[in-house]
């Protein structure tokens, strides 16, 4: 009877460890807080993000990422230009170095808003920074919801040691399970 307990505590103190291991070093729970990834996430879905994606790679353009914005606060955005670009929009164009690049994670947004500009014009020299070009070891954010996001426009770049990881799937609320991918 002492041989059994003794067996069932190492089992548990096993899969703690293994639990801890994986939730520090390979996966993350996160909840989506606010309206700035609409239409492709919204207010309160949860999501796996992989903390290890960018210890072997680096953030490529349209993964969705979470990072620290802030000591306290982390956000989640899409990466829409990698080290080297020039991004800027013109008349809800994204242009990568001088060349128009789609963004069909935005096409069901711009339908709704057909009157509207979705992304006001900008040059990544207008951003925080006054960069000509997104640096080496950092990534421009933006939100998907173009008018109601605090992204790159406002926080200048994002240095890729601010990432926690790229969220790879949300699951919860059932309704909403779905892998998030690059095209929204």
């Amino acid at each position: 009877m002492k041989q059994q307990w003794l067996d069932w505590i190492k089992a548990f103190i096993i899969a703690a460890v293994l639990a801890v291991v994986v939730r520090v070093f390979l996966f993350a729970p996160v909840v989506v807080e606010g309206p700035s990834m609409q239409t492709s996430l919204h207010s309160g879905d949860h999501l796996i993000v992989s903390k290890i994606n960018y210890t072997v790679g680096e953030p490529e353009r349209f993964d969705v990422v979470v990072f620290h914005a802030t000591e306290r606060k982390d956000y989640i955005k899409r990466v829409i230009g990698v080290p080297g670009d020039h991004v800027s929009y013109e008349d809800d164009q994204l242009y990568i170095n001088g060349e128009p690049v789609e963004e069909p994670f935005l096409d069901e947004q711009k339908e709704q808003f057909s009157a509207d500009t979705l992304t006001r014009d900008f040059s990544i020299e207008q951003l925080p920074g006054s960069y000509e070009e997104v640096p080496e070891g950092s990534v421009l954010v933006l939100g998907d919801n173009r008018q109601n996001s605090t992204d790159s426009r406002m926080l200048g770049m994002i240095e890729e040691n601010q990432i926690v990881g790229e969220a790879l799937i949300s699951y919860w609320p059932l309704e909403r399970i779905q892998w998030i991918g690059k095209e929204g």
